[in-house]
Order: C-alpha cells, then sequence, then structure tokens
C-alpha cells in the first residue's frame, strides 16, 4: 500500500482551512514540542512527530521528575503542555494546576472548583475526568457537576462559565471538551440515570450556547433534515428516532455523549459516538432505539447531521458507542480516501468514509467476540450494516430474570474509552483492550429521575480458553481488518496510547507499568513501575531540546471501581468488582504524574 504524503501528522487534516480555526489552538497542536490538545491532534491520532526517544535508547528511559496531585481515586486524561506550561489535571473535585516547566514546576496557579459532593453517588464508574483543554488563551474544564468554565492560562482567573447539565436528574461529566473554530463543543454523562444524551456547542468567547443536538427524539432537537441527513448512503426520513421507539421511552432513552471527538476542517464536520439506550433490560423499549449506539458527523457551524450510522440496533449488553473516532487519509484499491476508524464496545473494529458515510470494513478485533457473527456488508441485503445476533448470547431472546451466561466480550467492551494511536509511518492503529467475558441478566426497573436506572445484573471474568489475562495491546491494520500483533496483559489496558515517529509505542497497565514497545513488532522495550495503577493516556513534549514522556498514574475509573471506591460485593460497580478483585494484590491508590526522559 503506497503511503500518502499529507500522512505526517493529523494536522494535515486542518491545514487547508488554517484560517477559520481557533489559530491559536492551531498553531500550538502543529508544534510536535508542544502537546495542545487531549488528543495529540484533531485527527485522534495520538502521534508525535518527537523521536529524540526511539526504540534503540528508550530501554535507557529514566524519571526526570514526578508531582502528586493530592486527589485520590482514578486519573484519565493526560497534562497538556503550552509553551512553558503543564497543565494537570485531577478526578473530583477537578482541581487544574499550572506548573511552570521554567521554574523546575512550580506552581503558577491552583484552580479548585467547589462541587456539591453529592455528584459522586450520581457518577456510573468512579469520578474521574478526561482532562482539560486549551484555546484562545483559555484553559476550559468541564467538572463533574457539568459546569463548563473557561480559566485564563496565565492566571487561572474565571473569564466565563455555563451549566450544561443537571446532576438531579443523573447528568454528570466526565470527558474533555473540543475546542474547533470559536466553539467549545462538549458532551454529557448520565445513561445509567436514564438522561436524554446531547452534545452542545458553546461560544469560546461567551459562553453562549450556540446549539444543542440530542441523540435520540424529534428531528428538531436531534438537529437531523430527514432528506439530508444519510445513513448508509441513504435519507434518514422523518422521525428516525421517535419511530425506534415505544411511546416516550425516548425521553429517557440515554444516547450519551462521553467520549472523544475529532474534527475534519476541511469538511466542517465533528465525528463522535452516542452511548447506551437506557435502560440496560431491552425489553422495555422495543425497537432499534435510535439514535443510541451511533457514529455521528455533524456540522460544526450548526451542528445538523451528515450522516449516521447505528453500530448496535437495540443494544442487549451496554456497548457504547462513544469510543474515539480516528481520522485518517490512506489509500484503498489504489483509491486516496479520507477514512474514520472506530474500535467499539462491541468487539468490532469499523473503518468508514469519513464524508460520505459509507461502511468498508467491520471485524472483529479480539477473536473471543461472541455476541455476533458479523455485519452484513451487502449493500443490496435488507439488513445491510446491522450485526448478525447470536441467540444464545441474547439478553433480549433469553428473557426478563434469566442469567444469559459466557458472553463476550463483557458491558466494559473489548475496548471502552481508553483511547487508541495510530502511525502514519506503520499505517497501523495501535489498541488497548479488555479480554473480559460476562454473565447478564436483565431486570425490570421503574424510572426515577436521579436515581440509577439500570436494570441488570452483571458479573465478569476473564474471557476462557485464552492466555488467562484480562487484556490485550493489539495492533490493527485498518484496511483488511486484522490483528497484526498482540500482546497480552494480566488485565485490562485502561491507558490511552501514543505513538511516535522514533517507531515506539507507549501504554500503561493497571498494574501501574509504562511500557513501550516496537511500533513494527511489539517487541517490549521498556517497562517503568509507577507508584499506581495507569489508566491515563501517554503524551509527550520537548523542552530545552530535550524530549519527555509523561503520564497521570492513580487507578480507577470502570475496571479499577472496586479499589478506588472501596466496594467488595461482586456485582457491585455493575459488575466490574468481582472480575478485578485481583487488581488489590499489584497496586494501590494515589494520584501522580512522573515524567520520563533519557540521561543527560
Amino acid at each position: 500500500m503506497r503511503k500518502l504524503p499529507l500522512l505526517t501528522s493529523g494536522i494535515a487534516l486542518c491545514v487547508a482551512t488554517m484560517a477559520s480555526a481557533n489559530d491559536d489552538l492551531m498553531t500550538q497542536m502543529d508544534d510536535p514540542k508542544q502537546w495542545a490538545i487531549q488528543t495529540g491532534d484533531y485527527a485522534n491520532q495520538r502521534y508525535s512527530e518527537l523521536d529524540q526517544i526511539n526504540a534503540d535508547n528508550v530501554g535507557d528511559l529514566q524519571v526526570a521528575w514526578t508531582f502528586s496531585t493530592g486527589v485520590l481515586r482514578g486519573h484519565e486524561g493526560s497534562p497538556l503542555v503550552i509553551g512553558d506550561t503543564m497543565y494537570v489535571h485531577t478526578p473530583f473535585p477537578n482541581i487544574v494546576y499550572a506548573l511552570d516547566l521554567a521554574d523546575e514546576g512550580k506552581i503558577k496557579w491552583k484552580y479548585e472548583p467547589r462541587q456539591d459532593p453529592e455528584v459522586i453517588p450520581v457518577m456510573c464508574c468512579d469520578t474521574v475526568n478526561r482532562g482539560v483543554a486549551y484555546a484562545d488563551g483559555k484553559i476550559f474544564l468541564h467538572q463533574a457537576d457539568t459546569k463548563v468554565v473557561a480559566l485564563n492560562a496565565d492566571t487561572g482567573a474565571v473569564e466565563w462559565e455555563a451549566v450544561n447539565g443537571d446532576p438531579s436528574k443523573g447528568e454528570t461529566n466526565t470527558a474533555t471538551v473540543l475546542p474547533v473554530k470559536d466553539k467549545i463543543i462538549v458532551g454529557i454523562s448520565g445513561g445509567e440515570f436514564g438522561v436524554q444524551g446531547h452534545v452542545t456547542a458553546y461560544d469560546m468567547k461567551t459562553g453562549e450556547q450556540v446549539w444543542r443536538a440530542y441523540s435520540v427524539g424529534p428531528d428538531d432537537q436531534i438537529l437531523f433534515d430527514p432528506e439530508k441527513t444519510t445513513a448508509l448512503g441513504e435519507p434518514v426520513g422523518a422521525d428516525s428516532s421517535l419511530k425506534s421507539w415505544e411511546g416516550d421511552q425516548w425521553k429517557i432513552g440515554g444516547g450519551t455523549t462521553w467520549g472523544w471527538y475529532s474534527a475534519d476542517m476541511e469538511e466542517n464536520l465533528f465525528y463522535y459516538g452516542s452511548g447506551n439506550p437506557s435502560t440496560w433490560n431491552p425489553a422495555q423499549r422495543p425497537g432499534d432505539n435510535k439514535w443510541s449506539m451511533t457514529i455521528f458527523a455533524r456540522d460544526i457551524d450548526t451542528g445538523e447531521a451528515k450522516w449516521v450510522y447505528q453500530m448496535t440496533p437495540h443494544d442487549e449488553w451496554d456497548y457504547d458507542g462513544v469510543n474515539e473516532m480516528i481520522l485518517t487519509d490512506q489509500e484503498i484499491d489504489g483509491e486516496a480516501r479520507k477514512l474514520l476508524t472506530h474500535f467499539d464496545r462491541n468487539g468490532l473494529g469499523y473503518t468508514m468514509d469519513r464524508v460520505s458515510g459509507e461502511l468498508l470494513v467491520a471485524e472483529k478485533f479480539d477473536p473471543v467476540v461472541n455476541w455476533t457473527t458479523g455485519v452484513d456488508m451487502d449493500p443490496e441485503s435488507d439488513t445491510y450494516g446491522r450485526p448478525a445476533v447470536v441467540a444464545q448470547y441474547s439478553t433480549e431472546q433469553n428473557g426478563e430474570d434469566v442469567n444469559s451466561t459466557g458472553i463476550c466480550p463483557a458491558a466494559l467492551g473489548t475496548k471502552d474509552q481508553q483511547p487508541s494511536a495510530y502511525s502514519p509511518k506503520t499505517e497501523m492503529f495501535y489498541v488497548p483492550t479488555n479480554h473480559v467475558c460476562m454473565d447478564y441478566e436483565p431486570f425490570r426497573v421503574a424510572y426515577t429521575a436521579g436515581q440509577p436506572y439500570v436494570g441488570a445484573t452483571l458479573a465478569m471474568y476473564p474471557a476462557p480458553d485464552s492466555h488467562g489475562g484480562m487484556g490485550n495491546f493489539i495492533a490493527w491494520d485498518n484496511i483488511n481488518g486484522e490483528i497484526k500483533w498482540s500482546i497480552p496483559e494480566k488485565f485490562s489496558v485502561w491507558s490511552g496510547a501514543l505513538a511516535t515517529a522514533g517507531d515506539i509505542v507507549f501504554y500503561g497497565t493497571l498494574e501501574g507499568h509504562l511500557k513501550a514497545v516496537h511500533a513494527e513488532t511489539g517487541e517490549e522495550l521498556y517497562r517503568f513501575k509507577t507508584p499506581s495503577g495507569i489508566i491515563g493516556n501517554v503524551m509527550t513534549y520537548e523542552r530545552d531540546g530535550k524530549q519527555y514522556v509523561g503520564i497521570l498514574s492513580g487507578v480507577g475509573g470502570w475496571a479499577g471501581i472496586g479499589l478506588a471506591a472501596g466496594l467488595t460485593n461482586p456485582n457491585d460497580g455493575l459488575g466490574a468488582v468481582g472480575g478485578y478483585a485481583a487488581l488489590s494484590d499489584y497496586t494501590a491508590l494515589g494520584g501522580q504524574l512522573t515524567v520520563f526522559a533519557l540521561p543527560n
């Protein structure tokens, strides 16, 4: 396959219309010495052109410096580096630190929100936050209580605030935001509390709401044009969501938007996925439950949906579709294509044309996935684009109060939100995965605003007849839909990956190891045990001619919720506590940033 010249970095996607985007952020993202956005670039590639640390010398890495966040619970996301300042965030209460890299990491300012601790029990799966964003001289924080705050990047002073949701109804936040053009685009959490998911755009300078697009509901709420919005190339038609729900169930239908966002500035589109329908008991919500479990391509300026694709119609297993959409320009059958690659919770890796929404590849990225035999790829078929459900693992067909056993993957998916990386040098994707299966028993549940609206009991365990562990770190070919190599891990790989021009891929483990492997072969080149389990995302930057690699450690998240929240009942944590009980033998709580460099 011939590599295209523009694939030097994900920033190439944006160059043609640079003037229309936020110039400050674009300049910072275009400089590999910075780490200006959580995803590395608008394409979500998490790739760095820095190569001072490379496959030949990474084994010599040493700890350069550390910083304690002062907060326990799960530390997801990563720091940002803008110029001489590093911005570090924490889980609830969502403290933000500005550290002076020119003065031994001295704290320049600290912002500590005053949030009602009653928001904590409303958060589904730990009090995580996936990081702050930078643009227009501001740091943007989306707090657990859904308040969006714009802080002066130099002083930490609050420039504006906007309230995005209502925790008393179960609306919370765990995600970062997307700063794009003159807007801040944010999502919402709360699918386990029966909220109606949405994405919202706020004016970057004033905090005024520009538009809001719901995932489910009438066309005027979901911002669909029945004739222009398409699914697999066909217009969706009027009331496409309403027709797929029974009565008013859509009003508490979920489809929350707590994942990652990417953008193609040439197309003026941004991309994201929606989560599970509410409740987890499929018998209580007949129909396809559109547009939960869906990939969306929306216009940045208006929010109007250009195309959608529902991956898991009428979800029966909690396979949220919120994982990252990675944008690449690659060649297929001799033709240059603008692609979107997505590794879904349901265990299928999708490759799509990100302009038209055409489905190109849908293949299992863990061989143990058994709930489906695969997706119908025949455009002439009545079931085109739908996965074929295996009756044995259908919680709908088996019925309420029946325990369906041996379903792979578990509800936390073959991959959860922990982001993958892509290297334009190898044209491979590096994917942190869960190798976990489950038993799932749905039961009838009543909706009460602000109370859990789950309706299922789960048990999780390692995939049987395999390597005995609960995770793999894999390299994936998105054109052919194939695993190129796979590294077995004792626990799920809940850390975001980083690929670099030095032919290295970094990731962290739940036991707390930072690992570096060769991008071509997967050979382990380096490992270091940090003080706590890693669920953060690896980043890199350069200062004074020296490359650094940073990672937040602090065990937690869904996989580590037992440790983070002190839970012991195996069915707690939506089934994760029992599955990850052995994690306490390997690590303990503690929030710390560890920064690595080569010796002088």
